[in-house]
C-alpha cells in the first residue's frame, strides 16, 4: 500500500512538474492560437502578413518561455537563462515544435548552473562574481545547446513524431472517448494541471499548427462532466452539499474552476462512475461531430471555450460535446443520488472537502498537517503577512480580520497579504497560511514564525496569535475587544479644529486620503481643514482639538510625535467608511 501511494505521489510530482512548466505560459499559447484562429488562410481575418508570425511563435517563442519557466523552477534567474540556451538548441536541431525537449533542457540547464553554483559560488575571489557568474552561465549553457542540437533535438523529434502519429490512430480508430476513463479520475486526484497543461496543450499546439484545430483541448477542459454531477445535487442531492451545490456550479462553468466539484465526487466514490460515463460521451461527441479548439481553454470555463472555437468550428458540436457530457453525468449521478438511502451527514461534504485538500496537497508533494502553535510574542514579531498561492481572495479578506483584531488589542504590528512566490526569507515575521501550504510557505521563509489555520476567514487561531502577542489571556483580550469596540465612537469631530493626515514614506496615499476627505467634507458640509504632513512634523499638532488620521502600520510612530491628538487609524485611507461615521456621529 505505502508503494502504491509513493508511486502515485511521484507521478504527482513529475505531472506537477511538466505542468509549471506550461501553466505560467498558458497565456502565450492563448496568444499564438488566437493570432492562429485569426490570421492563417482559413482564418477569421486571413492576413498573409500577420500569419508569418505563426510559424516562429510555435517553433521558437513558445518551447523557449517553456524552457526558461522550466530553469527558474529549479534555479531562478540563473537557471532561466541556462534552460532557455539550453532549449534552443533543441529547438534549432529539429524542426519539429520541441514541446518536449523544452520540457527536459529547461529543467536540466537550471539544474547544471544550479550544481556549479552550489560548488563554487563560495571559492569565488572579491570582485571576480560578475565576471565568474556570467561566464559559467554561458560556457555551461554552450555546451547544453550543442549537446541538445546533436542529440536531443533529433531524438525528441522522433519522440515527438510518434506520440502525433499514435494520438492521431487514436483518434483514426475512435477510441479516443475511452481517455477518458482515466482522465476523469485523475482529476479528481489533482492531475488534471499536469494533464491538461503538461500533455495535452504541447500536443494539441502541435495539431493546431497542422490542421488549424485540435480535439485534445476539449479532453480534460470539458466541464459537461462536473456540470453534471452538480447539478445532480442541487436536484436530488441533502444537507449541506444540496445547499451549496448551486454556487459550485455557477463557478465551476462560469468560472472554470473545476476543483470546486471534486469533494462532491470523492464523499461518494460511485460518482466516479459518473463523470467517466461523462467524460467519454462529450468526447465520443466531439470526435463524431469534428470538434475542436484553436488553442487551450484556460480556466476550463464554457466562456473560454467558446472564445477558443476556431472560423470553420461548429459552436453547436462544441456545445453539444459540453452539454451531452453534463447530460450523462447528470443521469448516472441522479440514479446513484436517489439509491443512497443514508442519513444526511453535514459533515460528510467538509470530509470530503478535507480529503480534497489533502490530495491537492499530495499532488504538490505535501502533506497536511496541524501545525502546532507556534510561540513568539510582539518582542519577536514586527510583520504579520497571510500568504497564499495568489496572494489575493481569501489571505486578504484573512489579513484584514486579523489587521482588526490587532488594533482593539492595541499592537501596532502591520498585517498584509502576499503570494507565496513573493515571500521573502527575513526574521521578526509571522506568516500565516492555510494548512495545505504551510510546507511551501516554510520552505521559502525558514527563518519567520508560521502559523498554520484550516480556514482564513473562520479560525479560533487568530485570537491565540493575538493574545501571545498582547501576553495577554483569552479573558482579558475579550475584555480589550470590548473596550475598543466602545471607543470606535470617540472621534467627535464637533471638538476638531483640523483633520491631519500623517505619512512616512506612503505619501501617495495620504495625499489621496486628504482629497478623499476634503470631497466628502465638501459634500457633507463640515467646514474643517485636512492637510497632510509627514511624522516627524506632528509636534507641531499634538493637541487634542487635532485628529490626525493613519493607518495602522504607522500608527506607533504617530503615537510617539503626537500622544495628545485624537488618532483615527484605518485600514485604507483611501477607501476607509470610518469617515462617514464621523461625520455621522457629528450630526447626531
Amino acid at each position: 500500500m505505502e508503494q502504491k501511494s509513493s508511486l502515485k505521489v511521484k507521478v504527482q510530482k513529475l505531472g506537477t512538474a511538466l505542468s509549471n512548466m506550461v501553466m505560467p505560459n498558458i497565456g502565450a499559447f492563448i496568444a499564438w492560437g488566437v493570432l492562429t484562429a485569426l490570421f492563417i488562410p482559413t482564418g477569421w481575418l486571413p492576413n498573409a502578413e500577420f500569419a508569418k508570425a505563426v510559424g516562429p511563435a510555435i517553433t521558437y517563442l513558445l518551447p523557449l518561455l517553456i524552457g526558461y519557466t522550466g530553469g527558474y523552477v529549479v534555479h531562478g534567474q540563473r537557471g532561466a537563462v541556462v534552460g532557455a540556451i539550453a532549449t534552443f538548441g533543441a529547438v534549432a536541431g529539429s524542426e519539429v515544435p520541441m514541446f518536449i525537449g523544452a520540457m527536459a533542457m529547461g529543467p536540466l540547464g537550471g539544474w547544471a548552473i544550479k550544481k556549479f553554483d552550489q560548488a563554487f559560488q563560495e571559492k569565488i575571489r572579491p570582485g571576480f562574481e560578475m565576471l565568474v557568474n556570467n561566464f559559467s552561465a554561458g560556457l555551461i549553457g554552450f555546451g547544453l545547446l550543442l549537446l541538445a542540437f546533436k542529440l536531443v533535438g533529433p531524438f525528441v523529434a522522433i519522440f515527438t513524431t510518434a506520440i502525433g502519429n499514435g494520438v492521431q490512430a487514436i483518434v483514426d480508430m475512435k477510441l479516443l472517448p475511452l481517455a477518458n476513463i482515466l482522465i476523469e479520475p485523475a482529476k479528481i486526484l489533482f492531475l488534471n494541471n499536469a494533464l491538461n497543461h503538461g500533455i495535452f496543450t504541447p500536443l494539441g499546439a502541435e495539431q493546431v499548427a497542422k490542421t488549424g484545430k485540435s480535439i485534445l483541448f476539449l479532453l480534460e477542459a470539458n466541464p459537461g462532466p462536473g456540470f453534471g454531477i452538480l447539478l445532480a445535487y442541487l436536484v436530488f442531492g441533502k444537507g449541506a452539499a444540496k445547499s451549496s451545490s448551486w454556487g459550485a456550479l455557477i463557478i465551476h462553468f462560469l468560472g472554470g474552476i473545476h476543483e470546486i466539484y471534486f469533494p462532491y465526487v470523492m464523499m461518494k466514490p460511485a460518482l466516479f462512475l459518473a463523470v467517466i460515463g461523462g467524460g467519454v460521451t462529450g468526447t465520443f461527441f466531439n470526435q463524431l461531430l469534428g470538434s475542436g479548439l484553436g488553442g487551450p481553454a484556460s480556466p476550463g470555463s464554457i466562456i473560454a471555450i467558446l472564445s477558443m472555437v476556431p472560423k470553420g468550428g461548429s459552436y453547436l458540436a462544441v456545445l453539444t460535446g459540453v452539454f451531452s457530457a453534463a447530460l450523462v453525468s447528470f443521469l448516472i449521478a441522479s440514479i446513484i443520488l436517489k439509491a443512497d438511502k443514508s442519513v444526511d451527514d453535514e459533515s460528510a461534504l467538509a470530509e470530503a472537502q478535507a480529503a480534497t485538500q489533502a490530495a491537492k496537497a499530495e499532488s504538490k508533494g505535501q502533506t497536511l498537517s496541524s501545525q502546532a502553535s507556534a510561540q513568539f510574542s510582539s518582542d519577536d514579531i514586527q510583520q504579520i503577512i497571510f500568504a497564499c498561492d495568489a496572494g489575493m481572495g481569501s489571505s486578504a479578506m484573512g489579513a484584514s480580520i486579523l489587521r482588526d483584531k490587532v488594533k482593539k488589542a492595541g499592537l501596532s504590528i502591520p498585517v498584509t497579504n502576499k503570494a507565496i512566490s513573493n515571500l521573502t526569507d527575513v526574521t521578526n515575521t509571522l506568516i500565516v497560511t492555510q494548512q495545505e501550504l504551510a510546507p511551501r510557505a516554510a520552505q521559502k521563509t525558514p527563518r519567520a514564525v508560521h502559523v498554520s489555520v484550516d480556514n482564513f476567514l473562520a479560525t479560533p487561531k487568530y485570537d491565540e496569535i493575538v493574545a501571545q502577542l498582547a501576553k495577554k489571556s483569552s479573558a482579558e483580550l475579550a475584555k480589550d475587544f470590548e473596550q475598543a469596540s466602545a471607543k470606535e465612537d470617540v472621534v467627535d469631530l464637533n471638538y476638531i479644529d483640523e483633520v491631519v493626515f500623517a505619512y512616512g514614506e506612503n505619501k501617495g496615499s495620504a495625499t489621496m486620503g486628504q482629497a478623499t476627505l476634503v470631497e466628502i467634507f465638501k459634500n457633507r458640509g463640515v467646514g474643517i481643514p485636512v492637510s497632510k504632513v509627514e511624522n516627524h512634523q506632528l509636534v507641531a499638532f499634538n493637541s487634542k482639538n487635532i485628529l490626525v488620521v493613519t493607518n495602522i502600520a504607522n500608527q506607533s510612530v504617530v503615537q510617539q510625535f503626537a500622544p495628545q491628538a485624537q488618532l483615527l487609524v484605518v485600514d485604507s485611507l483611501v477607501t476607509t467608511p470610518e469617515y462617514d461615521k464621523m461625520i455621522d456621529r457629528m450630526h447626531k
